[in-house]
């Protein structure tokens, strides 16, 4: 499973008819340059399941901002709060799937890019309100026990001490 995109919804993905939904689909290793490297408590979805337009992604994350030294702000506990365009919004629903299905697992996930803006991680006690664009890229990938690095363990320790 190691940097393959979930293959739930990958025919739904090919569907679609963006590059980047295409390319969502590929297998990808972990050099692929991810937005958002996660570990994923629950996914909430607003108004509710049956045809979302919002999505709350509550866990642990490692954010990348080119701004930051490293590259990557030091992972974060809270929820990413998201929302997309009529035109994707079949594409977020399918990846908005996916990563629901990963929910509550312990797996690190990876998706968004680093050339999109990926959002802020917002604080448990933050009210929800103004939901960011969902960075549709390069899909939902699971990353088994890559990547490496300083910035990862930190958030794999951040999702175990929940």
């Amino acid at each position: 499973m190691r940097g393959e995109p979930m293959k739930k919804h990958a025919l739904a993905r090919l569907a679609g008819l963006s590059a980047a939904t295409i390319f969502g689909a590929m297998t990808v290793n972990a050099s692929v340059p991810l937005g958002i490297y996660a570990v994923v408590d629950e996914v909430v979805f607003e108004p509710g399941v049956a045809e979302p337009q919002r999505v709350q992604i509550w866990g642990a994350f490692a954010v990348w901002d080119e701004r930051s030294g490293p590259g990557w702000r030091a992972p974060e506990r809270g929820y990413l709060y998201y929302s997309c365009s009529k035109e994707q919004i079949g594409i977020c629903r399918n990846e908005w799937a996916d990563l629901k299905s990963v929910a509550g697992t312990g797996q690190m996930i990876g998706f968004g890019s680093r050339s999109r803006a990926a959002g802020r991680v917002r604080p448990a006690g933050e009210r929800m309100s103004a939901p960011q664009t969902y960075p549709i890229q390069f899909g939902v990938v699971q990353m088994g026990s890559s990547p490496r690095g300083a910035v990862f363990d930190r958030l794999r320790a951040l999702a175990r001490a929940r």
